[in-house]
């Protein structure tokens, strides 16, 4: 008889969270969603629990959850709102995995929780890690709970290190794929516009991440996640554009032998593997066929054209609560270029400028970090 894996998912609306449920609905024998958690968008979520019928679901606002538990009056979901509400869903004593896919710094407190109720953390909002990660991993080892990459690079990662000693790893490479602007000069990037820099390439994610992906500071995130997951220093992490997007991460271990793995451009095959680890289960997607790709090419990232890689090195050198600081901007700033306000290097541009104004200490508590993301939009909010 199987037993089915009791999931809580933050964010079931967005890009993560439906191909979250998308890989549930093709195994449903090997899981149950007990919490679906949202935004605003009330429809989307009320279709959600028709079919999945979770236990809980959690909107943002009272009067969206409301609005909800009107539409879907005969529902036995109980319907919740706010803070309290992500609380209760990362808290429920059947809930086994927690599958954190908020964006941004709205993650970082659903992270702490789920981890301080005991429960293992499939991880798609990294700014937990950038944000917190001394806090996240010391509280993940104290309770013995399992923080699992649903990144592509960082489970690609994972996979290679499966059975591996971590001591013998020389380094790590994370591939990426040199987003909408990897081809273009400078002064092209400075004049690009909203809809150039949500043009990805290869992959599709939410507007919050392509923007991140278009400057490059995914990858900066994504150095930092790397070190806290992986107990890696910031020369044990190297970056290589790979346009193709068909290597999704490296491990050189000591004896220069090094581990990739491939895959097609698809998000599910990482969030099938973050909900099924320890174990692998099929799925319906299409193999990798390297006849027909023909080629894979690797490049150096141009950190002239993309400051933001080097201002994420610069955040883990100096660490304490430097990284919380640079990320809380980036949040801030890609909402703001996301609402014409700015341009894509002034995103880059205020970060420094706020980096270099904060003065880093040692941090204890999650209260601690919530101070400097207020301290940081409250100084960004005085620069224009």
């Amino acid at each position: 008889m199987v037993v089915s894996k009791k999931i809580s998912l933050l964010g079931s609306t967005g890009s993560i969270g439906t191909q979250a449920l998308d890989v549930v609905r093709r195994h449903r024998e090997e899981y149950e969603v007990v919490a679906l958690t949202a935004g605003h968008n009330i429809d989307l979520l009320a279709k959600q629990i028709i079919e999945f019928r979770p236990k809980v679901a959690i909107l943002k606002k009272y009067e969206d959850a409301n609005h909800l538990s009107r539409i879907l009056p005969t529902n036995r979901t109980r319907i919740l709102h706010g803070d309290d509400g992500l609380e209760t869903a990362v808290s429920m004593p059947e809930t086994e995995l927690v599958l954190n896919a908020l964006v941004g710094s709205r993650g970082l407190t659903p992270s702490y929780l789920a981890l301080k109720n005991g429960k293992d953390l499939a991880l798609a909002n990294k700014e937990s890690l950038v944000s917190g990660g001394m806090l996240m991993t010391k509280l993940a080892a104290r309770n013995g709970k399992q923080i699992i990459p649903v990144d592509s690079e960082h489970s690609a990662i994972f996979q290679c290190l499966n059975s591996e000693n971590k001591n013998e790893v020389k380094r790590v490479v994370l591939t990426a794929s040199g987003g909408p602007f990897r081809t273009w000069s400078r002064e092209s990037i400075n004049r690009a516009t909203l809809e150039d820099a949500l043009n990805h390439p290869n992959w599709s994610m939410g507007r919050k991440i392509t923007i991140d992906s278009a400057t490059m500071m995914n990858k900066g995130l994504e150095i930092i996640e790397a070190a806290w997951l992986f107990d890696l220093t910031n020369e044990q992490i190297d970056v290589l554009i790979h346009p193709q997007s068909i290597v999704h991460s490296m491990v050189e271990f000591q004896d220069t032998s090094v581990l990739a793995q491939m895959g097609l451009p698809d998000m599910r095959v990482p969030i099938q593997y973050a909900l099924s680890w320890p174990k692998r289960l099929k799925n319906h997607l299409n193999s990798l066929d390297l006849l027909s790709i023909g080629a894979l090419t690797f490049e150096a990232p141009n950190v002239e054209k993309f400051p933001c890689l080097r201002l994420a090195r610069e955040a883990l050198v100096v660490g304490k609560t430097l990284p919380c600081v640079m990320n809380a901007a980036n949040d801030f700033l890609v909402e703001s270029f996301l609402q014409g306000k700015i341009s894509v290097y002034q995103i880059s541009d205020y970060i420094e400028r706020v980096m270099h104004q904060h003065v880093p200490f040692e941090y204890l508590e999650l209260e601690e970090l919530i101070e400097v993301e207020n301290w940081t939009r409250s100084k960004l909010k005085s620069f224009f």
